[in-house]
């Protein structure tokens, strides 16, 4: 296999000044996220057109010139479940890969399976079985062997043919403008994420009081900014059990804090002025200022309902050769029937923006037979119970409510 081996600033740059009209670029990256606050980027695999090159960071000073590339709007960029990839780019130079497509999600808008892996993707598309050789390789150490380099091609020698194919596909069912739309939905998912805190997130605050959330968030900042500090895993830093348990007791009280169980760690004990004082901030905000804990849901859950209407809507997405896993889940159907019931009056409440099953393609794909269902205007039945789709949807007649 015959691939540039780029390990100098230098060497980049030439690289990408050398490509700078290419049109359509492939990349993946191999990094390691169990050590670092972001995951550390270990190395990145470039295709376009007859050139392959392994582009080496941990050897260079400066990777950006490569970024800069990627984010030229003269050109497409094909990766496969690029979240990472996207980021990457985003903490380096503020701006995303220009015209990103994902393969994942194209797979998911042609009726194939969403998340695909891409090997599997690989073998449907291309008819090649990838080889799994290199798994748990530590991409950090040096040097790494022509074998691991070729295994980590094999990501983004097959991602051009599977562009083609796909978008080839995506042309016929007219849903061009539905990977569009939904790469760019996507993108600004992820970009929010990358600055909103995530301490709602955090596993267990389920029930708890205003007052507990604010020592929630106060120990949560205070446990992100350590983490950032040491560039490591947050949950290394204090772990979400701890951070729960500690705004469930709301005492700034050192002995208290020391006395549970988890918190006896050396450096957790050094800490402990810190971890008190944010517990503090927590207990002294003005009520006004408490977070907001949302309105307690007093609608139906429709769980039978949902759930019912749920295994409808993978009927539904196979007949229109969408993946189900991309469209929505049990929780977004039961969203559009309050919302739905909302608007009849049949429930309390404002309705509010619809919800994600009654806008763009998804609306056109699945709402409007859900909605069709609900009124009553179509009737479901069991067409053949041995077929990998056994239901079928059909108007109902004058006499259907009799």
């Amino acid at each position: 296999m015959q691939y540039d081996s780029l390990t100098t600033s230098a060497q980049l740059r030439q690289f990408c000044e050398s490509l700078a009209d290419a049109e359509l670029i492939a990349f993946d990256t191999e990094f390691v996220s169990e050590h670092t606050y972001h995951p550390q980027l270990c190395l990145v695999q470039v295709a376009v057109g007859d050139r392959l090159a392994v582009i080496d960071p941990l050897e260079m000073d400066d990777v950006t010139p490569l970024w800069h590339w990627l984010a030229d709007p003269r050109r497409i960029v094909v990766a496969h479940s690029a979240r990472e990839e996207l980021r990457f780019c985003m903490r380096a130079i503020n701006r995303p890969p220009h015209g990103l497509f994902d393969t994942q999600i194209a797979a998911g808008l042609v009726g194939l399976e969403y998340p695909a892996a891409y090997s599997s993707l690989v073998t449907r598309l291309a008819n090649v079985k990838l080889h799994k050789g290199e798994t748990r390789t530590d991409w950090r150490r040096r040097p790494l062997s022509k074998k691991q380099l070729e295994y980590a091609l094999q990501d983004v020698i097959h991602l051009p043919p599977l562009y083609h194919k796909l978008r080839q596909k995506l042309a016929k069912l007219g849903r061009i403008e539905w990977m569009h739309t939904e790469m760019r939905a996507w993108q600004e998912q992820i970009e929010a994420e990358e600055t909103r805190e995530r301490w709602r997130r955090v596993k267990g605050v389920s029930g708890l009081s205003g007052r507990a959330m604010a020592v929630l968030r106060e120990l949560w900042r205070w446990r992100n900014d350590q983490a950032q500090r040491r560039d490591c895993p947050s949950k290394r830093v204090l772990r979400d059990d701890l951070l729960v348990e500690l705004a469930k007791r709301q005492s700034a009280d050192i002995k208290h804090i020391q006395a549970l169980r988890g918190m006896e760690r050396g450096d957790l004990k050094r800490q402990m002025p810190q971890i008190a004082a944010a517990i503090e901030r927590g207990l002294v905000l003005p009520e006004d200022q408490l977070p907001n804990l949302g309105k307690k849901n007093s609608l139906p859950p429709f769980n039978l309902l949902g759930q019912f209407l749920a295994t409808a809507l993978g009927s539904i997405c196979r007949d229109a050769n969408v993946a189900p896993g991309l469209v929505g889940t049990v929780q977004d159907v039961r969203d559009l029937i309050a919302w739905r019931l909302q608007q009849q009056g049949k429930l309390p409440g404002d309705p509010g923006e619809p919800p994600a099953l009654a806008q763009g393609w998804r609306e056109e794909v699945v709402g409007r037979v859900i909605e069709d269902l609900l009124e009553g205007k179509l009737a479901i039945r069991i067409s053949d119970a041995l077929s990998e789709m056994p239901l079928t949807f059909e108007p109902c007649g004058p006499r259907a409510h009799l």
